[in-house]
């Protein structure tokens, strides 16, 4: 009895330092939360931070019709509106991830209390809510260790709370899907709905969901793409909980259990979708007007990282027909051209061996050797030995495995031809198809931009008679065929003097080189260079008489604004390929309008438009109307260069205007006859074949009955007679004009 009251003191006191203990247990934890969540235990995201998190957002491109046709980011991130979100994917989300998620504050009790138990029975389960799995993923740990990782879960603790303090469910679970990563290093829901099912994701059925969601365990384990079977087991058991948690009735989940994962597959990347070299283009503009766009914060938008909605005029229709055109065509001609004599065998090679030279110590593979101290002679030793390699060829995969050697690689690429091509609207200026080139994944030199110059030999010869109209002279006078004075070059013969005093609309059909000096000779050099200027042409031009033949490189997208003036009716538009520019929250921060101006009047425009009619209806564009049968109102003209090295074709019909050049990126390979090399044969294909699908395609309206209106009191001064060029003579059976379509500029270095 002595016992007992001796040891209830001792008792006592032993409860009363453990009650000490609990409350100062209490005060220190209360403490180290209130100074965590202000900061002074380590950083401490603000709410504002938490609202809006600075994770990089990708810049979505729209073509015309809101069609997503490529992305710019550093992290491939996206956001969506909780009713952009279709029910299926937060009933999945919910019962696989947080069943209680509406009923807890952001720490679920039941989940967390029960951490012990799993430990113990060492049952893999996760406790942590949607609400601090968004805390972790707006804020990801670092410096993660055994010793870390309480104080740093206590943090995501307090995130969570915060987060569920100041915004709704709704926000909460829609900031999640925002911020997670799925598969194939996609962030946000829109983007995996976008890149798996090709479809935004309020569209997502129950199947689709599962397969979303069960990525979020393990989005490489239960990639549908990379582990199919994995996959679907996980999809299976997202399923089996929307059965247990009351989202899906049993009957119909049997029923969804049944069906295959059939994906839409369509990750947008650098190379790959529609448009690339568009898309290239897009970006490129964008970056510059970035730097004029401020954000409230007062810095500039940066288009990887501010998510923002660029909005262009492209087609998806035309730019179907565009790529299909190209490369229908240069497949076919790609044979003729690799089938000539010295290309065919590879002893043209001989011939440009310095060229080779230079290619050869242009690429990377020799510069590394150079860094490694190796020789010249060692480093062409050691790139002529053949190694498995895979090349760009004409076939359905635009590729193949081969073995060559790195030097023969380059012969081999560098003789592939390059095209480019570009459609617009005459009189709004939208560019509605750019192709760039044969194939982006190996050739990325884009020969539309109009940083990309060629020469354009012939196709400027309807400025020049433009020039000459608008100053008196008329289509059906008379222009000198003969050799020209000029103060810099005497007797200058260019071509044509056997035809004597000739018709201006036959000398433009016909492209009678010595009528072109004679129009440029009569207007002034220098006023023709000033017409350029305004006609939007912004690439150098030099003051000589073969101006007049084409001599200047220009790119393809100047000379369709410059002919933009043509069908309409006097008015030069600059082609626009951007229409506006929204932020992530769908606010237009920046709009863009077509840049008109009228250079000359009606009645000289139209009468350009009946002289460019000739050279289609009988001139060196006729085999567009006997080849390809066409029977609608259309103009255009053709441009080869010397020696073939370029080949043009700029056609307009009463609703869209349409042009093509085709050569190779290197100058000195180019084809060896005239009747497969010129603008006729070798470009003008191009825009037949797409306006063919574009005709066909009555969804876009474009009517082969539409014609090119006559101004009011048109002065004609009589109409023009095809069948005197036939008379003549001087059409071969073949179709084509046997007069020299070339620039004629014999004062050109060659290789210019």
């Amino acid at each position: 009895m002595q016992q007992k009251n001796n040891n209830t003191p001792r008792t006592k006191r032993r409860v009363k330092l453990l009650w000490r203990v609990f409350f100062i247990g209490i005060i220190s934890f209360n403490l180290l939360i209130i100074m965590m969540n202000f900061g002074l235990l380590g950083y401490m995201p603000s709410m504002k931070e938490l609202e809006n998190p600075s994770s990089a957002l990708s810049s979505d491109v729209y073509a015309a019709d809101a069609t997503l046709i490529g992305r710019y980011y550093v992290t491939d991130r996206s956001t969506s509106k909780y009713n952009e979100i279709s029910q299926n994917i937060f009933n999945a989300l919910l019962a696989t991830e947080d069943a209680r998620f509406y009923e807890h504050s952001g720490i679920d009790p039941i989940a967390t209390a029960a951490i012990p138990i799993y430990v113990i029975t060492g049952k893999k389960r996760g406790s942590s809510t949607i609400t601090q799995q968004l805390a972790k993923n707006l804020f990801p740990r670092e410096n993660q260790n055994m010793f870390t990782l309480p104080f740093l879960k206590l943090k995501e603790w307090v995130m969570a709370v915060k987060l569920e303090r100041n915004l709704t469910k709704n926000e909460i679970i829609t900031l999640y899907l925002n911020t997670v990563p799925f598969g194939d290093n996609v962030y946000g829901i829109r983007n995996a709905s976008l890149t798996f099912y090709s479809k935004t994701p309020d569209k997502v059925n129950i199947n689709e969901a599962a397969v979303l969601v069960g990525m979020l365990k393990g989005n490489t384990l239960y990639n549908p793409r990379r582990n199919p079977e994995r996959a679907l087991e996980r999809r299976n058991v997202v399923i089996d909980q929307m059965v247990k948690y009351g989202y899906l009735k049993e009957d119909e989940a049997n029923k969804i259990a049944k069906e295959p994962i059939v994906l839409d597959y369509h990750k947008l990347d650098y190379h790959e979708g529609m448009a690339p070299y568009f898309r290239q283009v897009v970006e490129q503009e964008v970056k510059k007007i970035c730097k004029d766009l401020v954000k409230p914060d007062g810095s500039n938008y940066n288009i990887y990282k501010d998510g923002l909605r660029i909005y262009t005029t492209i087609d998806p229709r035309m730019q179907r027909y565009a790529e299909s055109a190209v490369e229908q065509h240069i497949a076919e001609l790609q044979k003729q051209f690799s089938a000539q004599s010295g290309y065919r065998d590879g002893s043209v090679w001989n011939k440009f061996k310095k060229y080779l030279d230079l290619a050869i110590k242009e690429t990377d593979r020799y510069r590394q050797l150079k860094d490694q101290d190796m020789k010249h002679a060692d480093i062409i030793r050691e790139m002529s030995k053949p190694i498995p390699m895979k090349v760009f060829a004409w076939n359905k995969q635009h590729s193949k495995d081969t073995t060559m050697s790195p030097i023969d690689s380059i012969k081999y690429m560098k003789m592939f031809l390059q095209a480019g091509f570009m459609a617009m609207d005459p009189f709004t200026g939208e560019v509605k198809a750019w192709v760039g080139g044969v194939d982006h994944d190996y050739f990325q030199f884009d020969h539309v931009n109009i940083n990309t110059k060629r020469q354009v030999g012939s196709t400027i010869k309807p400025l020049l008679y433009c020039l000459a109209v608008d100053n008196g002279f008329s289509p059906c006078g008379s222009v000198s065929t003969m050799p020209q004075d000029f103060p810099t070059k005497k007797g200058y013969n260019a071509g044509g003097a056997e035809y004597g005093q000739l018709p201006m609309s036959m000398a433009l059909a016909k492209s009678v080189n010595n009528a072109a000096l004679y129009l440029i000779k009569q207007v002034g050099i220098d006023a023709f260079a000033d017409f350029l200027r305004r006609c939007g042409v912004s690439s150098p031009i030099d003051k000589v008489p073969a101006l007049a033949l084409g001599v200047p490189d220009i790119s393809l997208y100047e000379m369709l604004g410059a002919y933009s003036m043509f069908p309409n009716g006097g008015i030069n538009v600059r082609p626009m390929f951007i229409t506006r520019i929204e932020d992530k929250n769908g606010t237009v921060i920046k709009n863009f309008v077509p840049e008109q101006k009228e250079l000359i009047n009606q009645n000289t425009a139209f009468k350009m438009v009946k002289l460019m009619r000739g050279v289609v209806d009988f001139g060196t564009a006729k085999r567009l109307r006997y080849r390809y049968g066409f029977k609608a109102d259309m103009a255009g003209k053709t441009g080869t260069t010397n020696n073939q090295a370029d080949a043009w074709f700029i056609g307009y019909t009463p609703q869209i205007l349409a042009g093509a050049w085709v050569g190779c990126d290197d100058r000195y390979l180019r084809f060896n006859s005239e009747a497969l090399g010129q603008g006729a044969a070798a470009a003008l294909p191009i825009w037949a074949l797409f306006m063919q699908k574009v005709y066909a395609d009555k969804s876009l309206e474009i009517r082969t009955d539409a014609t090119f209106k006559q101004p009011d009191n048109f002065d004609d001064c009589a109409s023009f007679d095809p069948t005197s060029l036939q008379r003549s003579g001087t059409y071969n059976t073949s179709g084509y004009s046997t007069s020299d379509d070339s620039s004629g500029i014999d004062e050109m270095e060659e290789f210019q």
